[in-house]
């Protein structure tokens, strides 16, 4: 099966994300597995005691979270931001189609046939925002915990609390994504080689499909090709 699908020929595949949009994912993806990790080393005793360095962790651990900004502002900036700046607009927009898919997980509803989803799923949409949003409180915390002496006790503490367990949640949603990502090879494909099989974006991600090809993606529901097909 892993052979058939790495031989999908050129004609056959989607592109779903440019280079500079992969880059900015993997960049992104190391500097949170060196948070993740020096953290574990500053917090959990044993580990602390196995690796020793203290202040080098911490240096390492600091200099990272100052660092995780730059790579979505050179993203956003920069002369190839086209693609990325696409895909914000995309992932800010939740339709009727994402409400509905997301009241059917809260009810616990396993049909979901009548769901036609873009690009991105709403899980995705949602690990964004929350990306995105610990990204800003992370960097405004551990910046009060490291220049402390500028703030206040009851910052300091406030900050202490907020950091410690929004890492911990950020932990839990980062294994969720892995985990994810391993139960569908082509999706994974996507943010590693950039593009996926057209029959994958046909069946899962229907309306991406017709806005990149111009075709209906179920032919016979949806009727003919589109006109600019």
């Amino acid at each position: 099966m892993t052979t058939a699908r790495s031989e999908v020929p050129a004609r056959a595949r989607l592109e779903r994300f440019d280079g500079a949009e992969l880059a900015l994912h993997w960049v992104n993806a190391g500097l949170f597995a060196v948070l993740m990790a020096t953290a574990a080393i500053l917090y959990i005793g044993p580990l602390s005691a196995m690796v020793g360095r203290r202040e080098l962790v911490r240096y390492v651990h600091v200099v990272c979270g100052l660092a995780l900004p730059f790579p979505l502002l050179a993203a956003r900036l920069g002369p190839w931001r086209h693609a990325f700046v696409a895909d914000i607009r995309a992932l800010a927009r939740f339709d009727d189609d994402d409400r509905l898919w997301l009241r059917s997980v809260v009810r616990r509803r396993r049909n979901k046939k009548d769901v036609r989803m873009g690009k991105f799923h709403p899980g995705q949409k949602l690990n964004a925002a929350f990306t995105l949003g610990a990204i800003i409180v992370m960097l405004a915390t551990g910046s009060v915990m490291h220049w402390f002496r500028f703030f206040p006790v009851d910052w300091r503490t406030g900050s202490t609390f907020v950091h410690d367990w929004l890492a911990l949640a950020i932990a839990v949603v980062v294994i969720g994504h892995i985990k994810m990502a391993l139960s569908d090879g082509d999706a994974r494909r996507g943010m590693i080689q950039g593009w996926v099989p057209t029959i994958w974006a046909r069946r899962h991600r229907p309306k991406w499909y017709e806005q990149m090809t111009g075709r209906a993606s179920e032919p016979g529901r949806g009727g003919p090709p589109l006109a600019n097909g």
